[in-house]
């Protein structure tokens, strides 16, 4: 009785330990993602691809943010083959030490002003790290805490992985706006966006001390002990988890297209069409996303007493609904209105991105998991989040009323509908007879 005892008690520090390294290690990765989004949305079409016109200074910088998603399916295909060969906790050891070291060099790069196209083309390829990083990190991130958890408690600690975009996201902007707000505007332009970058440094070796003191997690031991680790992973995914590959997919393009729309794009839309001061645009998704740290977990335990996939074509249909209404009130600079315009929007965000990170581990066989995962979540980031700041951009610049845009976050919706339809509630008895070990 007493041994019993011991496990469960140990189990449940395992489990606590793993929701922590996955919350701080993610969200730490997402900061430094994230920075780049808002300095892409703020300065970087200034420093590094100058024209006269503003819009189309950022769709340049925009494109470079495309790049962070375009690279991420090898990060996913290389760094999910070896969470399924080598384990969870080496790979994300990797991913955290990659995406961070390639974020503080974008801090030293020159303008275009300085050296020309040198500076750009350093930004692209430093990106494209960035991205390799992050397509290797969510597959791995989600699996720590699922795999710790009972099944029937899956979707709350599973979503410490999602907590991370937001709380990453409100680092950025939290770290950028008191730049901002204690230099001038040509102070800032000229180094003051770059301590951010330089921040990153301290964070990873944060989180590298975190993760370092992780235990592997049960479903991966045992996987291990019965011999049955992959040796092609990234095939057998195709060739044996087709349907569950294409449904975790579809399900990632809607919530990818509106934290693009309300996370990044909207700085844009703010400063550009409305002409609305910088720091109203930060706070609105700084406060936004500060919620989002309560809701995501919120809708993740929504999911456990309900179903998955209630919850999620909820913030489906709410986030398809939404955008018509937030262009509808947007018709002229407030910011009372832009603070509630985002709220809603992350929030309907949020019941989609809470029971994401155990629906997607769910469609897949333990002994593909990670591999599974990380092609879902990079292929998705193209379809959804690397086009989305960019055809926002065009949009926006043919019809400032934002009814295209809006029709484009209610498409990207239903493609995630589809997804929900397709997919299945998977509860693999390996993970059961891991937890019971």
């Amino acid at each position: 009785m007493q041994a019993t005892a011991a496990t469960a008690a140990d189990q449940k520090n395992g489990l606590r330990r793993a929701f922590v390294a996955s919350l701080a290690g993610t969200s730490l990765e997402w900061y430094d993602f994230a920075v780049y989004g808002v300095a892409a949305a703020l300065v970087f079409g200034q420093l590094f691809f100058p024209v006269d016109d503003a819009l189309t200074g950022t769709l340049k910088a925009f494109g470079t943010y495309a790049v962070g998603y375009i690279s991420r399916p090898l990060g996913g295909i290389v760094f999910g083959r070896l969470g399924d060969v080598v384990g969870r906790k080496k790979v994300l050891i990797w991913t955290l030490l990659l995406i961070g070291v390639a974020t503080f060099f974008i801090g030293f790069l020159p303008s275009y002003a300085t050296a020309g196209y040198v500076g750009p083309v350093l930004l692209v390829l430093l990106r494209f790290a960035q991205g390799v990083g992050v397509g290797g990190e969510w597959g791995g991130a989600v699996l720590l805490t699922s795999e710790f958890s009972k099944p029937e408690e899956r979707g709350f600690w599973a979503s410490a992985a999602q907590v991370g975009p937001p709380l990453g996201t409100l680092m950025a902007n939290g770290v950028l706006a008191v730049i901002a707000g204690v230099l001038t505007n040509e102070q800032f332009l000229d180094w003051g966006w770059r301590l951010a970058f330089f921040l990153s440094a301290v964070l990873v070796i944060f989180g590298l001390w975190i993760r370092h003191h992780l235990e592997e997690t049960p479903v991966f031991k045992l996987v291990e002990e019965r011999g049955d680790r992959p040796t092609a992973p990234v095939t057998d995914v195709f060739r044996t988890q087709t349907r569950a590959l294409i449904a975790a997919i579809l399900c990632r393009v809607g919530p990818d297209v509106l934290y693009g729309m309300f996370a990044v794009f909207v700085l844009t839309f703010a400063t550009t069409q409305l002409k609305m001061p910088r720091s109203e645009a930060i706070t609105a998704v700084m406060v936004a996303s500060a919620i989002q740290v309560l809701t995501i977990p919120f809708a993740g335990y929504l999911s456990d007493r309900f179903s998955r996939k209630l919850v999620y074509g909820a913030g489906a249909v709410g986030g398809g609904i939404w955008i018509f209404v937030f262009f509808t009130m947007m018709t002229q600079a407030s910011f009372p209105l832009l603070m509630l315009g985002v709220i809603v929007g992350l929030f309907c965000h949020s019941l989609m991105y809470g029971p994401q990170a155990a629906f997607i581990a769910e469609q897949f066989q333990a002994r593909l998991r990670y591999t599974g995962s990380s092609l879902a979540y990079t292929f998705a980031g193209i379809i959804g989040g690397a086009v989305a700041p960019l055809v926002f951009t065009w949009l926006l610049s043919g019809d400032p009323s934002g009814t295209g845009i809006a029709i484009y976050v209610a498409v990207a919706a239903c493609i995630t509908l589809v997804g929900l339809a397709m997919g299945k509630a998977v509860k693999d008895d390996l993970d059961e007879a891991a937890l019971k070990a």
